[in-house]
């Protein structure tokens, strides 16, 4: 399951988690009426987190792929928590480390 939040840098505040685009949609449009008469502040952002609250676009790439694993297995036994699970942890990193050692032998049996 997606999650998402939407960020006002101008009230310095940050919406709840939002599980789909209409509800993220839906509070940042109440926001700007609410607060800023229906315009849209400088530097607002929305977009996808993780489980943990981080923003995906602000992890470096090999965070991020090991995050969304993580958040996949996580979502396998209860999908609107946040937080990591150990075990989900745990097997992303596994995954990562299995496909690195196969990239690695695939790469050591071409040459």
């Amino acid at each position: 399951m997606r999650r998402y939040r939407y960020r006002c840098p101008v009230c310095r505040t940050t919406s709840p988690v939002c599980h789909g685009l209409n509800a993220l949609a839906a509070e940042g449009e109440d926001h700007r009426t609410t607060q800023h008469g229906g315009h849209f502040p400088d530097g607002e952002t929305f977009g996808e987190i993780d489980r943990r609250g981080r923003w995906y676009t602000t992890l470096p790439p090999l965070t991020a792929v090991h995050a969304r694993l993580a958040d996949a297995l996580s979502d396998l036994h209860d999908e609107k928590a946040m937080g990591h699970y150990w075990w989900a942890t745990a097997g992303a990193a596994l995954i990562l480390t299995a496909a690195a050692a196969l990239a690695l032998s695939l790469a050591a049996l071409a040459l």
